[in-house]
């Protein structure tokens, strides 16, 4: 019972059900395959385990193939205290991990606008008091205009900057008249700290599903030929090089029940009859070897200048976290004439506003306003500054894995006349920084497969021709054309558990 439980608490066995409820006639093993891109053997194991839960109907076609098909709804036979402990501690799982993401993202709104806030208020604070000092005793403002400068004129270049980058981006919006008129209509943007949340650590991968996208585009070109393809085929959809795409078309073979045969003409072909017992028949892949390509990732779904503002108030708290360890270590608690004569205004004014609430501050001032902001906001600039670096990294990769499946594909479809720039793609997803020594090496990866005869046309430039590559191809093709399309059908109904 424990093993059973273990396969109705995972992820793919959500996935299969998933496929089911999209599936309105009945399914077989292939189609729910086909669908959810897990291995044949896992399938198998898991639609046994649906059907048994929710009373699945079953078919037996003349293929003695089985159709699943769930005409009374998913409603589970299992009931009982053990069950319902089972599910209930899924949903208190998943609801302490969305509440803890939740709450580490509200802490970091809550430092980076917290810590804003409270510096703006001392600054505020220090103004006011400076103000109030100096038309009430002008002797005092002069006795105190040498130490104090520093602080103040600290304080009113950043309340200047505020106003200014405020002013800025007002008379930018208000230059466009549209702003205002389509003010009303604009969507409801996304909340502060998720906002936040996304400048330091950015967004979801949005490869995160590739290798379920990349299977499922895999099984699709395999049905709709005949379930064979060939390794140039493979290479061409899953981007992969001659060296390592031998390895993961075998594991594909394990995965989806292949096997390995071979043309008249002695070329190796790979066979997944499995997949083609289905009873959805739709062409699901793309247009010759086009196969889907891996997105780029951005730094942050935020409008520009929301992160520039992000940036803004960050520096602010990393000055002021400054400010006020720079002038903690270096003054101390104010216990002298010498200590107060010594300190700037500001700090002097946070001294005395947080003498009321400690009876010494000077920890506090230290560790509150000097070390967790300074440590805060270098961390808050490090990790999007590091991660950016990592991500453009990343896209590079991205796409020259994304030109190698491009490049694999259009040789593969005319691989007796191929020049460099034949592989030149549209889409920027696929473009590499240095586009020409990319475009160079997939050739030369290609040609590790098949040599390809070299010439040069009337511009010097060299032509490739793949010989190997296009005899394979037209073996390919005669293979299929062979094949006997009625070995996948599943022919008709001879047993139904409904009657």
């Amino acid at each position: 019972m424990g093993r059973v439980d273990k396969i109705k608490n995972n992820e793919a066995y959500r996935k299969v059900l998933e496929a089911f409820k999209n599936q309105r006639k009945g399914a077989t093993i292939a189609d729910i395959t086909a669908k959810t891109a897990l291995p044949l053997n896992s399938v198998r194991e898991l639609v046994s385990a649906a059907a048994d839960e929710y009373q699945a109907r079953l078919q037996v076609t003349e293929s003695g193939e089985i159709l699943y098909s769930f005409p009374h709804g998913f409603v589970s036979k299992y009931h009982g205290f053990r069950r319902n402990l089972t599910r209930a501690m899924e949903k208190i799982k998943k609801g302490i991990k969305i509440a803890g993401t939740w709450i580490f993202k509200v802490w970091i709104m809550g430092m980076l606008v917290g810590y804003f806030v409270l510096f703006m208020l001392i600054a505020l604070a220090s103004l006011v008091i400076s103000v109030a000092g100096s038309s009430s005793n002008s002797n005092n403002r002069s006795s105190h205009r040498g130490n104090g400068l520093g602080g103040m004129y600290f304080t009113s270049q950043i309340f200047n900057l505020i106003i200014r980058m405020w002013f800025y981006s007002e008379l930018t919006k208000s230059i466009d008249g549209r702003y205002y008129e389509n003010r009303r209509a604009e969507p409801k943007g996304r909340p502060l700290y998720k906002a936040i949340f996304s400048f330091v650590f950015g967004d979801e991968d949005p490869n995160g599903d590739w290798a379920s996208r990349e299977k499922r585009s895999l099984i699709a070109y395999i049905q709709a030929h005949g379930g064979v393809i060939s390794l140039p085929e493979f290479m061409a959809l899953t981007g992969l090089p001659p060296e390592k795409a031998d390895s993961a078309i075998l594991s594909c073979c394990a995965e989806f029940g292949g096997l390995p045969d071979a043309t008249e003409e002695g070329t190796v072909v790979y066979r997944f009859d499995p997949l083609l017992l289905r009873t959805d028949g739709q062409d699901r892949s793309f247009s010759g070897l086009s196969s889907v390509i891996k997105r780029l990732k951005s730094f942050s779904s935020n409008k520009k200048n929301m992160n520039v503002w992000f940036g803004v108030i960050n520096g602010i708290n990393l000055a002021f976290g400054a400010y006020f360890l720079f002038y903690a270590l270096n003054i101390g608690a104010l216990v002298s004439q010498t200590q107060i004569s010594a300190g700037s205004y500001l700090f002097l004014v946070a001294h005395v506003l947080f003498s009321r609430l400690f009876s010494d501050p000077l920890p506090f001032i230290t560790i509150g306003l000097g070390v967790v902001p300074l440590i805060f906001s270098f961390l808050f600039w490090l990790i999007p500054g590091l991660r950016c670096l990592r991500m453009k990294r990343e896209n590079e990769a991205v796409k020259f894995e994304n030109l190698r499946r491009i490049g694999y594909g259009r040789i593969w479809e005319n691989p007796l006349e191929v020049k460099a720039g034949d592989l030149t793609p549209d889409t920027p997803e696929c473009r590499p920084r240095n586009l020409a020594a990319a475009e160079d090496k997939i050739i030369k990866e290609l040609g590790s497969y098949a040599v390809p005869e070299v010439a040069v046309d009337d511009r010097r430039n060299p032509v490739y021709t793949f010989t190997e590559l296009a005899r394979e191809k037209d073996a390919l093709k005669k293979y299929r054309s062979a094949l006997d399309g009625s070995a996948s059908s599943l022919g008709k109904t001879v047993f139904d558990s409904e009657g």
